[in-house]
């Protein structure tokens, strides 16, 4: 084992370099806005009402998205339908969706002007406004219903099938299914999703930039970018970038801390049959529940296509500018996130380090704009922040992108040293020729997968770039909020649009070349 240990010394010291950076990130920017955060200066009255509006619509926002999931993901694991497949995979699009282009969507559906205000105009009420406490909350909701869907009906697709047979035979209704089975697996699965859509909440920017604001909306985060565009309070910012790392790390504690759920039993993966809901108002009900599930998922995005493509040919050149330097972050963060993920994935896997996953996922205590916090309090007094701001997007999103690519790599690397490692160590394949030979070959499906999330959520961020970013300056997204705020939704609905594509064709991209001839 020592002798083995000793020929991995290059991807030992690959991954100690990314665990290196890692920790810098984290821990070196936290360390210079505390240093920066020292003095006499504390939290005002505006600070804490930040601190509360923050942790209470992040605790709605969670609640309101597990509470819906319960009876959707109850009625697709209960219901077989055509294009039930393709409807539990666009429930995974949210999560790479740009969230600038998902708030335009439900701008279009909720705001003053969309849709639902002219329904309600034509029956004599006053139109509706989503800015504010509510149009967060719905943004937020809008994002993590479809996540904690896929949570929970994975809690039920997971009771196993004999359970229900069992049931049947016993003459158990609805009520004694739901007492006996969906209980005791929703008590398991529900403390975890909760706490993984809180933290989303909670580390949240460009939902409170576009659709908060003010006194009364202002979470934590849109106060340090406040301080930073408005005040250059950088003591103030430091302060609070502070106590938003506090906040995500102790969710993120209590995350890690809950169990996964165990399950309640193995069985002969037989098909689903529930004859506890084969009433016809079971049915209806169930029907009734996907499609508004459906419709909320589908309308923004719809109406984003509809308004956008008209506004597609007179783009400004701007916007294509713009779009061009997204394609070079989000590839850069992409190649970025890959090197960081096989590096300590190595290390882990090679030299059974849970250590260094634990350290390779500790971006997901603190948002992009606290590691930039931290980042433009180092550079200021070096270089100017604005000549680095791509660069500095780069290395934020690749980080923030690192656990979801180590939550691929890692076991895939893993399963490929237990069916070829000793093989290999036989045949002398070390360092490069290892990596050549026997990983890259064989991990081109997580590879592939990983690249294009990293690529989409870089290409959606706005989140460091709109810290560093000159006014003439930055990505598809912050020329989106520009748009927005000089009221030219036209033209923000188009580079939305614009957005949009180009996020889900570099996922796909990406991912169907990681999957196009690789091994099994």
């Amino acid at each position: 084992m020592a002798r083995r240990v000793l020929q991995i010394s290059p991807a030992t010291w690959a991954g100690g370099i990314a665990l290196a950076l890692v920790l810098a990130l984290s821990f070196g920017s936290l360390a210079a806005v505390a240093l920066r955060a020292e003095g006499d200066t504390g939290l005002g009255p505006a600070d804490w009402a930040a601190i509360r509006f923050t942790l209470v619509q992040a605790l709605l926002s969670a609640a309101i998205s597990v509470a819906l999931a319960v009876p959707v993901g109850r009625a697709l694991a209960r219901r077989r339908f055509a294009g039930r497949q393709v409807l539990i995979t666009l429930l995974g699009a949210p999560f790479i969706l740009p969230v600038i282009v998902a708030v335009l969507g439900l701008i279009a559906v909720f705001g003053r002007g969309g849709i639902l205000s002219q329904a309600l105009g034509l029956m004599g009420f006053e139109p509706i406004s989503i800015y504010g406490f509510h149009g967060v909350v719905l943004a937020h909701v809008f994002f993590n219903l479809p996540l904690a869907t896929r949570l929970i009906l994975q809690g039920w697709l997971d009771i196993p099938s004999e359970r229900f047979r069992l049931a049947a035979s016993l003459g158990f209704g609805t009520r004694d299914v739901a007492r006996v089975l969906e209980r005791p697996m929703l008590r398991q699965v529900l403390p975890g999703a909760f706490l993984v859509i809180f933290l989303l909440c909670l580390t949240s920017f460009a939902v409170a930039l576009t659709l908060g604001g003010g006194p009364r909306a202002t979470t934590v985060e849109l106060a340090i970018y406040q301080s930073f565009r408005f005040d250059f309070d950088l003591g103030r910012a430091a302060l609070l970038a502070l106590v938003q790392f506090a906040l995500g790390a102790a969710a993120a504690l209590v995350a890690l801390r809950v169990a996964l759920p165990t399950g309640i039993g193995a069985g002969l993966d037989r098909p689903m049959t529930r004859w506890d809901a084969a009433s016809g108002w079971l049915r209806v009900q169930d029907a009734a529940l996907i499609a508004l599930a459906t419709l909320f998922l589908v309308v923004p995005l719809a109406m984003i296509a509809i308004n956008g493509a008209a506004a597609l040919p007179s783009l400004p050149a701007s916007v294509g500018w713009a779009a061009l330097r997204s394609l070079a972050v989000a590839l850069g963060s992409a190649a970025l996130t890959l090197l960081l993920a096989l590096s300590i994935a190595a290390l882990v896997v090679r030299r059974g380090s849970k250590l260094a996953e634990a350290i390779g996922t500790l971006t997901i205590a603190a948002s992009p704009l606290v590691i930039g916090t931290g980042l433009f309090v180092i550079l200021f007094p070096l270089i100017r922040p604005e000549r680095v701001a791509l660069e500095v997007t780069v290395l934020v999103n690749a980080a923030m992108s690192l656990p979801f690519a180590l939550r691929a790599l890692v076991p895939a690397l893993t399963a490929v040293e237990a069916d070829f490692g000793r093989l290999a160590d036989e045949l002398g394949l070390t360092g490069t020729s290892r990596l050549r030979r026997l990983w890259l070959p064989r991990l081109r499906r997580p590879l592939g997968f990983s690249a294009g999330l990293a690529a989409a959520l870089s290409m959606g961020d706005l989140g460091v770039i709109a810290v560093f970013a000159s006014p003439d300056g930055g990505t598809l997204p912050l020329q989106i909020y520009r748009l927005m705020a000089a009221y030219r939704m036209g033209d923000a609905a188009g580079a939305a649009l614009l957005l949009l594509a180009l996020s889900l064709a570099l996922f796909w991209v990406f991912d169907r070349g990681g999957r196009l001839d690789a091994d099994a």
